[in-house]
């Protein structure tokens, strides 16, 4: 398994450097089930931010593309639960999918609740809001 940084995943999804694409493709051909390439969280809310701020992804394409991620049978990506049920969550609301990842980590780190001072975050991830 080697561990892929969100550059090498950018470059490989929005083919926007012809060399850095070339070399991108060549790695992820290059994975396979026995020799998976591995996603961190900070990769996975990194490409969320870059896709949205950077290359104008809307909603339904960034959920595309964190459900092709976690469809992939190359691909190990860390939490995968949390990651899937964050981006059900994000698919079913207005909410960012990072602050329904943030929500499902402490979740899952059996928190009672995770608070915050970001309306749409409490409303659609079930966070608890703070006034």
């Amino acid at each position: 398994m080697i561990g892929l940084d969100t550059n090498v995943v950018v470059r490989y999804l929005t083919l926007d450097d012809p060399s850095q694409f070339a070399v991108a493709r060549r790695i992820m051909r290059s994975l396979s089930p026995d020799a998976p390439g591995y996603i961190s969280l900070v990769v996975v809310v990194e490409l969320v931010w870059v896709l949205r701020v950077a290359y104008h992804f809307d909603r339904k394409g960034i959920a595309n593309v964190i459900a092709g991620l976690l469809q992939s049978n190359e691909l190990v990506i860390e939490d995968s639960q949390l990651v899937s049920q964050a981006l059900r969550i994000f698919q079913a609301s207005h909410a960012d999918f990072t602050d329904c990842l943030i929500e499902r980590c402490g979740h899952a780190a059996e928190c009672e609740y995770t608070v915050t001072f970001d309306k749409g975050a409490a409303a659609g991830a079930g966070m608890r809001l703070l006034t």
